[in-house]
């Protein structure tokens, strides 16, 4: 990284990655431990290895992995349960209670 001082507050430099693509100056690197199980560490520490990378790089993949999946409502997961029970024989429709008897018991 190339550190430039052309940013509009006073007491900070801009910094730009190699390919010169800007980064914020509020953007900040939080250090922090995690607890890992041993068999998982161990297995983590390989495959960063074999990709010649390094255990941080890969937390940071997965973590981006997961912030930039697309949330999945509450409703839309409800409603793929009730479609995959409806496929399977022992929840039919005939096999359901009604919803009398359901507040029945």
């Amino acid at each position: 990284m190339e550190e430039i001082d052309d940013c509009s507050q006073p007491g900070f430099q801009a910094v730009r990655f190699v390919d010169n693509s800007p980064i914020s100056p509020y953007l900040r690197f939080v250090k922090t431990t995690i607890e890992i199980p041993d068999a998982m560490a161990q297995r983590v520490k390989i495959l960063a290895a074999e990709q010649r990378t390094t255990l941080r790089d890969l937390v940071l993949q997965g973590l981006e992995t997961i912030l930039n999946e697309k949330p999945v409502k509450a409703r839309d997961r409800a409603k793929k349960v009730f479609a995959a029970m409806d496929r399977l024989p022992e929840f039919s429709a005939k096999n359901r209670l009604s919803r009398s008897d359901a507040n029945a018991r």
